[in-house]
């Protein structure tokens, strides 16, 4: 698969190093990829596909950010370089198609290609300033307001809607408890925001 295109940003000889000397592998839907503690011996970059990065505490879950097409994770970059496990867990939301660049390779290139960084760093701007504003949502938004972004951030990212999708899985993704999803749920249909359906639940 060329990859060209993706990276026409980088020096072409890098692109080539890149594309002859990385993996490229299909990952099925709902794949846990990487998980907390874990060193980092391969850095994705999603060509296809949709990857969610998200932290856990005891039996909680909170989503921190989804890794696009074309998107790569500078928490694994970030871990790979300073050789520290990982902070985060990733798993594929979609069916995925992506490169992974070894860390041996990454580091080689680092002091070959200095124009490397600028495929995580561009990036950094981006997951910091949605990491912001997860913070703000936790902190000072009610859980009705945090519901209805984080599901039409959802629809928007997975260009699907309905989202086939259970109560339980977005609490895992804000953090709660499946009780608490199913009664704000409730209140946002009755508001006439959602429509909640067998097989999933649509956002108006």
């Amino acid at each position: 698969m060329d990859i060209s295109k993706s990276l026409a940003y980088l020096n072409p000889e890098l692109v080539s190093r890149i594309q002859t000397e990385s993996i490229l592998k299909e990952i099925p839907n709902n794949t846990p990829i990487l998980r907390e503690g874990q060193y980092i011996k391969v850095i994705p970059i999603v060509l296809k596909g949709l990857i969610k990065v998200y932290t856990r505490y005891e039996d909680r879950e909170l989503l921190l950010y989804y890794i696009r097409p074309d998107e790569s994770c500078i928490m694994s970059f970030s871990a790979s370089i300073k050789n520290e496990p990982s902070q985060v867990f990733a798993e594929t939301e979609e069916d995925t198609l992506a490169l992974l660049l070894p860390v041996a390779k990454v580091s080689t290139w680092i002091e070959q290609f200095p124009d490397i960084n600028t495929l995580f760093f561009q990036q950094y701007k981006q997951r910091y300033s949605e990491l912001l504003d997860t913070i703000h949502h936790v902190l000072f938004n009610r859980m009705d307001s945090r519901l209805y972004n984080h599901l039409k951030t959802k629809a928007t990212v997975r260009k699907e809607n309905p989202l086939k999708i259970s109560h339980q899985q977005v609490a895992n993704e804000l953090g709660t408890v499946r009780e608490v999803i199913s009664r704000v749920m409730k209140k946002l249909e009755i508001e006439g925001l959602v429509k909640q359906h067998a097989n999933g639940i649509e956002i108006i």
